[in-house]
């Protein structure tokens, strides 16, 4: 990591840092935390970017990157894997059945994760629907980073853009508060060798350099995905970057689909409530 990250991490470290940031996750409710966190990003970009520009990630805030990005969603990478998503949700599982038989509201369903399921006690997301679905009907489940799960979720993404982000922390419901609060530890805890936390690159010092980059605001950082990134050539979901970052600042990256990463984005989602999904989307 360059020290140039570091020195950005520091002085932001010593900064004002926004009220939920230095409580603990147990002091403040989701709804405290949702509004404090909304309303840091609209004041740190001088009340500029409309709510719903963040679903745009850094092309939110920087012009000249969002040209670069306009053009290349001209011809979106991510187009083919679209077309492939759908023909995966026709094709019939072995036994006959497909897709539609565990989803029968159809394609356009990502509105609907994460949530809590309350009978077993944990938060729900889509590709862990999506392979119980399958090993339901005798298929074996799919890969959680990469490949043919990331295709499928291309095409729902594709059918779902324009929900708005609405994920529930039941009231009342001491189980799912909790994973919420384990979520919001998460994201704020420091780890691994570099002793940072998720917030310091894309809550406190968002919107900063980094060599020829600059750190996107977490805000809306859940809508788009999956993502064609170009450094990957290839198609990946939200829990491979959540393991991507983890090992970025030299930490033990967890499980795709662990109860860790899908704590992390119950509380991350819930953040950007309100905000319109939008993807499958492609960055840098």
């Amino acid at each position: 990591m360059n020290k140039l990250l570091i020195t950005v991490a520091t002085v932001a470290a010593i900064s004002l840092a926004p009220a939920m940031a230095n409580k603990k996750a147990t002091e403040t409710t989701p709804e405290e935390d949702l509004k404090a966190y909304q309303d840091y990003f609209t004041k740190r970009f001088n009340n500029e970017v409309p709510l719903n520009e963040f679903q745009n990630g850094v092309y939110s805030i920087d012009e000249a990157s969002r040209q670069n990005w306009e053009a290349i969603e001209e011809f979106p990478p991510y187009e083919p894997f679209v077309e492939e998503g759908e023909e995966m949700w026709n094709t019939p599982f072995a036994n006959g059945k497909s897709y539609k038989d565990c989803f029968p509201d159809g394609p356009a369903l990502r509105g609907k994760y994460p949530h809590w399921d309350a009978d077993r006690k944990m938060v729900m997301t889509l590709p862990l629907a999506i392979n119980e679905c399958r090993e339901a009907n005798g298929e074996k489940p799919l890969k959680y980073k990469k490949g043919p799960i990331a295709t499928l979720l291309a095409y729902i993404g594709y059918e779902s853009r324009g929900q708005k982000t609405n994920v529930v922390i039941p009231e009342g419901d001491a189980d799912a508060l909790a994973a919420y609060n384990d979520g919001k530890n998460f994201y704020f805890a420091r780890r691994g060798q570099l002793n940072f936390s998720c917030a310091h690159c894309h809550f406190e010092s968002s919107g900063m350099n980094v060599r020829s980059d600059i750190l996107s605001p977490a805000l809306g950082h859940t809508t788009g995905w999956p993502v064609y990134r170009s450094k990957w050539g290839e198609l990946g979901t939200l829990h491979r970057r959540f393991s991507g970052c983890n090992k970025q600042v030299r930490a033990r990256d967890f499980k795709a689909q662990g109860e860790e990463y899908r704590n992390l984005e119950y509380f991350l989602t819930h953040m950007s409530n309100g905000i319109e999904l939008n993807g499958p989307s492609a960055r840098k």
